[in-house]
């Protein structure tokens, strides 16, 4: 599986959508971060990640 950091979690979960991409309706929150996943055309789990800590 991909792990992408992304700056603005809501923002890229949204723009994804927008562009029909399949997306997991389970979100995690964890102290360190939200989380995330969506799946390629090819049906490959990419996990999308967004720190609390910016500088982590």
């Amino acid at each position: 599986m991909l792990n992408f950091r992304v700056d603005d979690f809501d923002f890229a979960v949204e723009k994804l959508r927008e562009a029909g991409v399949r997306i997991n309706d389970q979100r995690m929150e964890e102290p360190y971060g939200k989380f995330a996943w969506v799946y390629d055309p090819e049906d490959n789990k990419i996990e999308l990640w967004e720190p609390k800590d910016p500088s982590a």
